[in-house]
């Protein structure tokens, strides 16, 4: 191969790694959810560590004791730890409560 050819194939692949980091960043960003309006599909979707049956824990626990007043809150529920709740700390939210 020539030199430019070298160059030209590294410049393709350099640009390919940055376009991969960026779309990779972009997964990163998370929508907020909040806690006291998501239903349990939204919350096995967009929490780390929590699946399906966490998530329908949350629920259950919401409604059998009423809106979250605060995110630490969630330690309450059967299944919810420390590394759960600081995973996901920066995209929770509690909107407002009835």
């Amino acid at each position: 191969m020539s030199k430019l050819s070298l160059h030209v194939s590294s410049r393709v692949v350099s640009l390919c790694f940055a376009l991969a980091l960026l779309l990779a960043s972009f997964a990163l960003i998370a929508a907020p959810v909040d806690i006291n309006t998501a239903d349990a599909d939204t919350l096995a979707s967009e929490l780390q560590g929590i699946g399906a049956t966490k998530a329908a824990a949350i629920v259950a626990y919401r409604q059998s004791n009423g809106p979250f007043r605060r995110l630490e809150d969630l330690l309450k529920v059967k299944g919810i730890g420390e590394k759960t709740l600081e995973q996901n700390r920066t995209i929770l939210l509690i909107g407002e409560q009835e």
